[in-house]
């Protein structure tokens, strides 16, 4: 194909000077590379109501069991209550010793999953599908977050008045720290670690995975 032949069609069908679009294709495998479970986050990155709104607009486009679609979200900025929901979350339970976020690095921006029916077993699989691409959303958006588990469900439903108890809770920040991921087999320790300032997250090899 001669030089420039493209850039030609290109100026024939849309006109000489229009303006291209270029769209950066990024693997899913790199997105789920780089999802990786942040405990701390930097300060000076704000995250808006805005950004929040975009991560959660995943949820349409989601498959849901028997397509019930029950879960709702809270979207908690900094201006809108971060430290009410600091307040009441664990993090880093495998390294207790650290009292992880460290000062100055707690995440300013959450999303509390909420469903408006009791928790079961399809409520389950609907939180971890939404809760997985919520965070890749993020990673796309150049944003990092942690799922988390650990928290008080009472005095987050009290303090931000909610019709249903919260069942996740979501930090989206700007990631504070080197993360590695390190291979191992199946019957080793899969506690996280920290060495030199790095934080070492071990994950079964695919040889094993497969029955």
């Amino acid at each position: 194909m001669a030089d420039g032949y493209l850039e030609s069609r290109y100026e024939e069908v849309f006109g000489k000077g229009a303006a291209r679009t270029v769209v950066k294709h990024v693997p899913i495998d790199k997105l789920l590379e780089r999802n990786r479970s942040y405990r701390g986050y930097r300060p000076e990155v704000e995250v808006t109501r805005e950004v929040l709104e975009r991560i959660v607009a995943v949820n349409p486009l989601l498959p849901s069991a028997c397509n019930q679609q029950v879960l709702r979200f809270k979207l908690v900025t900094r201006d809108s209550g971060a430290d009410v929901v600091l307040r009441n979350i664990k993090m880093g339970a495998a390294l207790p010793e650290l009292h992880l976020p460290f000062p100055g690095t707690e995440p300013q921006a959450f999303i509390l999953i909420c469903s408006t029916v009791p928790e079961s077993k399809l409520v389950d699989i609907d939180m971890g599908i939404s809760a997985q691409s919520m965070l890749l959303k993020a990673t796309e958006l150049g944003y990092n977050g942690l799922m988390i588990g650990a928290f008080h469900r009472e005095n987050l439903q009290t303090a931000f008045a909610l019709p249903y108890p919260p069942l996740l809770v979501l930090a989206i920040g700007r990631g504070a720290e080197v993360i590695r991921r390190v291979e191992i087999s199946e019957g080793d320790s899969h506690a996280y670690y920290r060495r030199d300032g790095i934080h070492y997250v071990p994950k079964v090899k695919l040889s094993d995975l497969i029955l």
